[in-house]
C-alpha cells in the first residue's frame, strides 16, 4: 500500500481538493494548516471542521502544521510540511499545480546543485523580492520558464526542493478549474477564493464543494473580524521588532499606516512595496496579531483526525513517532495554541480549539 502525503489548507475544502484526493490510491495523509494560513490570514472556518471535510472526502489521516510552518513563505512552508510527512513515513507527495512538470527531475537537479543554486540566489540584486530571486534561480539551473503568478506551481518547486535527498516521489496533478486566486463563479471547479468571496450565494457554494452544509453551519471569520485587535497590537506595542520577522523599516511603516487605515486590505496597500510583497506583509500582520516570536518547532505531531484505516496506521508507527492526539496540561506547541486563542476571538460562536479536543474520527 502506497503511503501518500498531501500538504493543504482546504480553506475551505472544495471540489478541486476532492478531485486531488480521488486521484490518489493507498493511504492518504494530509498535513493541513491550522487556524491561520500560508498567505497570512485567518482560515474561514476552524481546523477541526476542515479536517472533518477532508476525512469525509477520502483522507485517512489529517495532522496539523504548526503556526510557524503554516504561516510562512513557500520554501519554509514546504520544508516544514515535508519534514512532518517524512516522519509519518510517506513514500509519495502529491499536489495540484497549474503546470505539470517532471518535479522529480527538478528535485534531483537541486540535490546535485544545491550549493551552486544557493550561492546564485545570494548574489541576486537586493531590489528583487525573494519569490523573484527563487524564480530566477530555477530558470537559470533548469531552463524552466514561468510567470511567477502561479502559486501552486511555485509551491511545487518548493516541494521539489524540500524533497531533495529524501526517498519521497513527487506526483503532480493538473489543477482543475479556475486559477488559485480567481473569484470567478462560472468555472466547473471554483477556487477557495471564489467560495470565500461569494459565501452568501448558497447555490454557488453548494455546487462548488462536497460539504457545503458544514461550511455554512460553522462559525466563519475573516481579517475584518480581527482588525480592531490588530490595530490595538500595533499601536500599543512599543517594540514591534520583538515580533517574528518585523524589522525597523516595517515597524515604522506600520506605525504610520495604521493611523489612517480602515481595514487590513487598506493597511496592506499602504505598507507593501516592491521589496515587501503583499503576501509578506499579510504574514507579518498575522505574526503581530498573534504576538508571535521565533520558537523551536515541536518534535511531536498533532493529529486532527483519522479514518479507521488511518487509526490502524497510527498504531503501527506510534513507537517510532511522537504523536499527540489530545492536548491537556502539557502544551503541544505553545505558539500554535496562542494563535488558536486569538482565532477564537474572531467569532463569539467559535468552539474551543485546543484544550480537551480529541481527533475527528470517521468510522
Amino acid at each position: 500500500m502506497t503511503i501518500t502525503g498531501i500538504i493543504a489548507e482546504f480553506n475551505p475544502f472544495h471540489n478541486g481538493h476532492k478531485y486531488l484526493l480521488d486521484q490518489i490510491e493507498g493511504l492518504k495523509i494530509v498535513a493541513i494548516s491550522g487556524n491561520f494560513v500560508q498567505r497570512g490570514e485567518p482560515a474561514i472556518i476552524d481546523k477541526w471542521t476542515r479536517a472533518q471535510m477532508a476525512l469525509e472526502s477520502g483522507a485517512d489521516l489529517v495532522v496539523e502544521l504548526p503556526f510557524l510552518v503554516a504561516v510562512q513563505s513557500a520554501d519554509y512552508f514546504a520544508q516544514g510540511a515535508v519534514d512532518i510527512l517524512a516522519k509519518l513515513g510517506i513514500e509519495e507527495l502529491s499536489f495540484g499545480t497549474e503546470e505539470v512538470l517532471d518535479y522529480q527531475r527538478l528535485a534531483d537537479i537541486y540535490g546535485e546543485k544545491s550549493l551552486q543554486m544557493t550561492a546564485y540566489l545570494a548574489e541576486l540584486p537586493e531590489d528583487l523580492t525573494y519569490p523573484q530571486k527563487t524564480q530566477a534561480m530555477w530558470e537559470k539551473f533548469t531552463g524552466i520558464q514561468f510567470s511567477g503568478a502561479t502559486p501552486n506551481h511555485i509551491l511545487g518547486l518548493a516541494y521539489a526542493k524540500a524533497c531533495s535527498g529524501k526517498k519521497i516521489k513527487l506526483k503532480s496533478i493538473k489543477r482543475q478549474g479556475a486559477g488559485y486566486h480567481s473569484d470567478c463563479k462560472s468555472e466547473n471547479v471554483a477556487s477557495a477564493t471564489a467560495i470565500r468571496t461569494h459565501i452568501t450565494d448558497t447555490n454557488f457554494v453548494e455546487k462548488s464543494m462536497p460539504q457545503a452544509g458544514l461550511l455554512m453551519s460553522s462559525p466563519q471569520v475573516s481579517w475584518d473580524d480581527y482588525f480592531g485587535l490588530l490595530k490595538y497590537q500595533i499601536l500599543t506595542n512599543q517594540n514591534l521588532t520583538s515580533i517574528f520577522q518585523v524589522n525597523d523599516e516595517i515597524a515604522s511603516r506600520l506605525k504610520e499606516a495604521i493611523k489612517s487605515a480602515q481595514s487590513v486590505d487598506e493597511l496592506v496597500e499602504k505598507v507593501a512595496t516592491k521589496r515587501y510583497t503583499k503576501a509578506r506583509v499579510r504574514r507579518i500582520l498575522t505574526y503581530i496579531l498573534v504576538q508571535a516570536v521565533e520558537k523551536p518547532l515541536p518534535e511531536s505531531i498533532h493529529v486532527l483526525g483519522f479514518s479507521k484505516k488511518g487509526q490502524e496506521y497510527l498504531r503501527t508507527i506510534k513507537k517510532s513517532v511522537d504523536i499527540v492526539s489530545r492536548i491537556g496540561a502539557e502544551p503541544w506547541d505553545s505558539l500554535t495554541q496562542q494563535a488558536d486563542t486569538v482565532y477564537q476571538l474572531g467569532n463569539s460562536q467559535m468552539k474551543e480549539q485546543t484544550w480537551g479536543k480529541i481527533p475527528v474520527r470517521l468510522d
